[in-house]
């Protein structure tokens, strides 16, 4: 499938929008690292555009003392994909989620 061509203004338009999306996840993931924002909350707010977009591993992995390895283990033995976003997790997923990271 080939891609739609642009106007320059429109090319512009698209580079600032995700520019605005980049700028708005990395200070969530602040946020979380901060301790200023629960895993709960964002979880909560998946109607906004930006944490619905999101990567799972990408948000587990702002979370104090979750890195990558800690993430992928947890993801398997939850059975989410590392490929899953925030919007696409399931009831069952996300309280599986809640309950492993409660601990």
């Amino acid at each position: 499938m080939a891609l739609p061509k642009l106007t320059p203004e429109e090319k512009m338009n698209a580079l600032s929008k995700a520019q605005e999306m980049r700028s708005k996840r990395a200070e969530l993931r602040q946020k979380l690292k901060d301790g200023d924002l629960s895993i709960l909350e964002v979880l909560d707010a998946v109607g906004d555009g930006t944490i619905a977009k999101m990567r799972v591993a990408y948000l587990l992995e702002s979370l104090p003392r979750i890195g990558k390895v800690k993430t992928r283990q947890m993801m398997e033995d939850i059975g989410i994909s590392q490929l899953r976003r925030v919007q696409g997790l399931g009831s069952r997923q996300r309280a599986a989620l809640l309950s492993r990271l409660a601990k």
